[in-house]
């Protein structure tokens, strides 16, 4: 081989290899701004979600210390202002905690079993019944019942799959605002001034009250006439079939669940569908507590103890609810008491807030009934 072709030879493999090298510092330098582009995008989505009780509820359960939630409450908004996960704590030990959002469709109840494994390994998962009376044609009408779900889990893929099962493919924002839901929120740029929006960039920031909201609001109505009811009525069909899916997933898991239905001013017709769901809930061998056949030992008073006409309870009514739950776990469940363990000063500091701002709206609720002073009612 003459010198020229040698010569020639060294320069292409000297341009192949630059090629070769440029390439890998253009990948390098791609990926690297891919990385830095997400860790800008990740908390800035987390901060711009809408505030709200839900986005603090859903970051105060990301902030608890891993493997340390005894009970996991899944439901919808007859959760977070029934049961005082503090109280129940601070008479018992029990760590409580409330994955709640507003109008939850029944069939998000599997991921957010599936979301708190990734951190928690509760003895016990109670799910709050009453939505699945409901019709799912209804339910997703409005699509902000979902994203109280879908935007409030952390970005990971079990969010993707809550998303898939959630959104329909067809739905009018499309579910790539449902991925990236920085899309929809994107104006809420105000967010970024708030102090307590820089506190949930992770969406890792401590509840104070655990997952409980503070109602003291009057809204009186007559105790529900339900005591004779009997017979069945079967429940929407789709809800039936999430309800059994879910059922199918606990016994899958070995996990076991607690069915528990709040007090609150159901009809007949309801009382005949928590007949029907107690039916199948018991064919897998779990149990279903309806505290609606319960308002004697509870001591609800409708007139008193309701925040708005019988849907959700106040603080005095929260607090009734809270102490019959406390007493139907002690007896059917071994659940530890971890007072005095230092890993669960939090807890502690909460009891003490929880004590008192109940007092506050104890008296709150009191001078109302008083005075007359009763919620503005809403259809």
């Amino acid at each position: 081989m003459s010198e020229k072709n040698v010569d020639e030879r060294k320069t292409r493999e000297q341009n192949v290899k630059q090629h070769r090298g440029g390439r890998r510092t253009w990948l390098l330098q791609a990926v690297c701004f891919l990385v830095l582009f997400g860790m800008i995008l990740l908390p800035v989505s987390y901060m711009v979600r809408t505030n709200g009780d839900v986005k603090d509820r859903f970051a105060g359960f990301y902030a608890e210390k891993k493997d340390s939630l005894d009970v996991v409450m899944i439901g919808s908004s007859p959760v977070f202002p029934y049961y005082a996960a503090p109280k129940l704590w601070g008479e018992t030990g029990i760590a409580m905690y409330p994955l709640s959002t507003n109008v939850q469709r029944p069939a998000a109840m599997k991921y957010l079993m599936e979301e708190a494994e990734k951190t928690q390994s509760p003895q016990l998962y109670i799910f709050e019944m009453r939505m699945f009376t409901m019709e799912e044609e209804g339910l997703m009408d409005n699509m902000a019942y979902t994203r109280g779900v879908t935007d409030n889990i952390r970005y990971s893929i079990s969010r993707v799959k809550a998303i898939q099962g959630l959104v329909p493919e067809d739905d009018e924002e499309g579910r790539l605002s449902y991925y990236f839901d920085i899309m929809k929120y994107h104006t809420n740029w105000k967010m970024l001034a708030l102090p307590s929006e820089w506190k949930n960039m992770f969406y890792h920031n401590s509840h104070p009250l655990k997952g409980y909201t503070f109602r003291d609001e009057v809204g009186p109505q007559p105790m529900p006439d339900i005591a004779e009811v009997e017979g069945e009525k079967p429940i929407p069909t789709e809800q039936e079939a999430y309800l059994k899916e879910l059922l199918m997933t606990l016994q899958k898991e070995n996990q076991d669940a607690l069915f528990v239905v709040s007090p609150y001013g159901e009809s007949a017709q309801e009382q005949q569908m928590f007949h029907y769901m107690e039916e199948i809930v018991a064919s897998y061998g779990y149990p279903f507590l309806n505290m609606n056949d319960y308002y004697q030992e509870i001591g609800i008073v409708f007139e008193e103890d309701f925040a708005d006409y019988g849907s959700h309870t106040n603080a005095v009514g929260a607090e009734k609810c809270t102490d019959f739950l406390k007493e139907y776990l002690q007896a059917n469940y071994s659940l530890p008491d971890h007072r005095g363990d230092a890993s669960y000063a939090s807890w502690d500091a909460s009891y003490q807030l929880w004590c008192e701002r109940q007092a506050e709206a104890v008296e709150t609720v009191r001078e109302r009934i008083a005075k007359g002073e009763y919620a503005q009612y809403e259809e």
